[in-house]
């Protein structure tokens, strides 16, 4: 009779315990979830929530606000936030659903809840309340401001249901290439690199015409590039001194050996330095939460999605003072 093998435990698979280690994904989450203001953004919502009268009870603002927050971060669409609550604990522990609780939100309970967003133009408020808790701490200044706009491509197809691409969307051209989409402009305190403003306009807008939109009003000094050129004469954007980049071609011109030449330059390298602030959330929206295509028709609700992911860029940028201010 021969006797059977049996394996040891550490051998069956690989014997990891996998409900101990620390990926990358679970330690963005718990950054996160320490430096979200849940309690004011809660505060923000609940007035415009809905109470059930009859049938089940809703689900916790809270917790719809954190599967909102998923959404925005991993790029999920309603039906795959959904399935990722079924399939994936971390979110599930994320959004405060344990093993205890009898039901998921499905995706029109998610759906129903960004609507709900957007009808109020929450996301504005919400951006309004993470920057007064960031000036509040010292982190944001607001003595002066950067501008710039980002290109966000929109699907050109007209495979779908009315045969047609999103009238509200634009064709716009870059430098030798041609994009179908919306622009993200933004004013960013130049101290600290957080996004004061968001305003969403369909590609083909100019950014000169929006800068006096990007300014709060308190900053004494505006900087933008070279698209920004003559803004100062505008009505709408004076009051700060503006601070407007040389036209590239311009600036080739300068000679190093004459000395107001020289000096020019040093001011324009001086001038880019600062504006160099401005990227720093374009980064954050593109690489780190990997929007870099509308998902929706329409500029108001792409608009509302870049507004929230930019309040979000600002806590992820502070996170680690924000932390160390909690201990």
């Amino acid at each position: 009779m021969i006797a059977k093998r049996v394996t040891p435990p550490n051998q069956l698979g690989l014997g990891l315990n996998l409900s101990t280690k620390k990926t990358r994904k679970r330690e963005f989450l718990d950054e996160m979830d320490r430096v979200v203001p849940w309690g004011a953004l809660v505060q923000i919502v609940e007035p415009h929530s809905p109470r059930a009268k009859t049938g089940r009870p809703p689900f916790a603002i809270e917790t719809m606000l954190r599967i909102h927050y998923l959404q925005q971060w991993f790029g999920l669409s309603d039906p795959a936030m959904e399935e990722a609550l079924h399939d994936v604990p971390l979110y599930r522990e994320f959004a405060r659903l344990g093993d205890g609780v009898s039901r998921l939100p499905d995706e029109t309970t998610i759906l129903r809840f960004r609507h709900l967003l957007e009808a109020h133009d929450l996301a504005a408020d919400m951006l309004r309340v993470v920057n007064d808790i960031l000036q509040a701490k010292g982190l944001m200044l607001r003595t002066g401001t950067a501008v710039d706009a980002t290109l966000i491509s929109a699907p050109s197809s007209t495979k779908n249901a009315e045969g047609e691409r999103d009238p509200e969307m634009h064709q716009a051209k870059k430098g030798e290439q041609w994009y179908f989409g919306m622009k993200a402009h933004i004013g960013v305190d130049t101290a600290s690199g957080f996004v004061h403003t968001v305003v969403g306009t369909a590609a083909n807008v100019s950014d000169i015409n929006v800068a006096g939109a990007l300014l709060h009003g308190e900053e004494h000094a505006a900087f933008g590039d070279s698209a920004y050129q003559g803004v100062h004469k505008r009505a709408e954007a004076k009051g700060p001194t503006w601070h407007v980049a040389m036209r590239p071609g311009k600036r080739r011109l300068l000679n190093p050996f004459i000395a107001p030449e020289f000096a020019a330059e040093r001011v324009e390298k001086m001038k880019a330095s600062i504006r160099a602030k401005v990227e720093h959330p374009f980064r954050v929206l593109k690489q780190q939460f990997g929007f870099t295509k509308v998902r929706y028709r329409g500029l108001a609700k792409n608009t509302a999605q870049i507004v929230t992911l930019f309040a979000l860029s600002n806590l992820w940028m502070a996170r680690r003072k924000l932390m160390d201010a909690r201990g």
